[in-house]
C-alpha cells in the first residue's frame, strides 16, 4: 500500500487526519496548569483595582477597542486576583487589563477571559520583576520593559518603583521614556548603534517624528557624539530648520576654525550651545599650552 493512501486507494490529508484525533469542541486551555488556566468570568464579578495608577482612559481609544472586541473578542485575557474583602467572595479585582475590561463593558460582553492569580503568586512575580530590573546585564530597553510591567501589571507608581529599585525617580522615568522611541531608534539602541544619551536626544524631538529619523541617520552615518546630537536638537528648537544651517551648527569645524588651526598649530573647534557657544583650543602638554599662550599674547599686542 502506498504511503498516504488507505486500502481503498484514497488520499488522506495530513491536516484532516490530525484533526480527527481531537474533538472539534476541545478546549486547549485544559492543557494548561491550574495557575495558567484561562477562565470565563462574568463582568459584574470583576472590579477595577483602587490602586490603579492610571486614572484617565481615552474615550475614543476605548470605543475603538470595543469595536475590535465585538468583531474579534478579547485576544489577551485579563489578570485578576480574588477580592481581598471576604464579604465579596467569588469576586475578583483587576491586576492587569482594566482598559480591556472597560472596552468589554462598552461592547456589551457578559463574560471575559481571565487568569486568576493569588496574592502570593503576584508577590512572587513582582519580586522577580524587581530583581530582573536590577540585573547589570540588562540593556536600557529591557530595563524599560520590566519597569513598565511593574507599573502596568502591578499598579505601582514610578515613585514606588524607584524606591524598590533604589534609584532616583528621574532615572526611572528617563528609562521608561525609551519605549517612546521610534521603532528604528529602538532597534539602533538595541544593536548598540546609538547610546542611551543619543536616544534621549532623539526623544527630545518627539513632536517632530521626521526629524527624529533624520537625527538618527546622522548619528549612525556620521558618528555624531551625544553633544552633537544635542546641538542638532537645540538648533531645531531655536527655530533653525534649514538643513545646511543645522549641520553647520552641529559641526565642530568650519572654514574659520581650519584657518585658525593652521595659524596656531593646534586643533580648534566650535561648540555651539542654545545661546551662543564657545571656541575650543586644544593642547597636548604644558609646554604646548605655554606656546599657545605666548602666541595668543603676541596676536593681542
Amino acid at each position: 500500500m502506498a504511503l498516504g493512501k488507505t486500502g481503498l486507494g484514497k488520499h488522506i490529508g495530513l491536516g484532516k487526519g490530525f484533526d480527527s484525533l481531537l474533538p472539534q469542541n476541545f478546549d486547549s486551555s485544559l492543557l494548561l496548569t491550574e495557575e495558567d488556566r484561562i477562565q470565563k468570568v462574568v463582568l459584574g464579578r470583576i472590579s477595577p483595582n483602587a490602586d490603579q495608577p492610571r486614572t484617565h482612559f481615552d474615550e475614543e481609544a476605548l470605543a475603538q477597542l470595543a469595536s475590535s472586541i465585538k468583531q474579534y473578542g478579547i485576544l489577551q485575557p485579563l489578570v485578576v486576583t480574588p477580592h481581598p474583602d471576604v464579604a465579596k467572595s467569588g469576586e475578583f479585582r483587576i491586576i492587569a487589563g482594566e482598559r480591556r475590561w472597560r472596552a468589554a463593558t462598552i461592547a456589551g460582553l457578559d463574560k471575559v477571559p481571565v487568569i486568576v492569580r493569588t496574592s502570593h503568586e503576584l508577590e512572587s512575580l513582582e519580586i522577580a520583576l524587581v530583581e530582573n530590573v536590577q540585573r547589570v546585564d540588562l540593556s536600557p530597553l529591557e530595563q524599560a520593559v520590566s519597569i513598565e510591567r511593574l507599573h502596568q501589571q502591578f499598579n505601582m507608581t514610578y515613585d514606588k518603583i524607584s524606591e524598590r529599585l533604589g534609584k532616583a525617580t528621574s532615572t526611572v522615568n528617563n528609562t521608561v521614556r525609551l519605549l517612546q522611541l521610534p521603532a528604528e531608534a529602538r532597534e539602533a539602541l538595541k544593536q548598540g548603534e546609538i547610546s542611551e544619551g543619543h536616544a534621549r536626544a532623539i526623544l527630545a524631538l518627539k513632536a517632530k517624528p521626521e526629524q527624529q529619523l533624520t537625527l538618527l541617520k546622522d548619528i549612525v552615518d556620521n558618528g555624531w557624539s551625544v553633544r552633537q546630537a544635542e546641538r542638532y536638537v537645540a538648533s531645531h528648537k531655536s527655530g533653525i530648520a534649514e538643513p545646511k544651517a543645522v549641520k553647520e551648527r552641529v559641526s565642530t569645524e568650519t572654514r574659520e576654525t581650519k584657518v585658525l588651526s593652521k595659524r596656531l598649530g593646534a586643533p580648534v573647534n566650535i561648540r555651539r550651545t542654545a545661546k551662543g557657544g564657545r571656541l575650543e583650543l586644544k593642547f597636548v602638554s604644558d609646554e604646548d599650552l605655554e606656546r599657545l599662550l605666548k602666541l595668543l599674547e603676541s596676536i593681542k599686542s
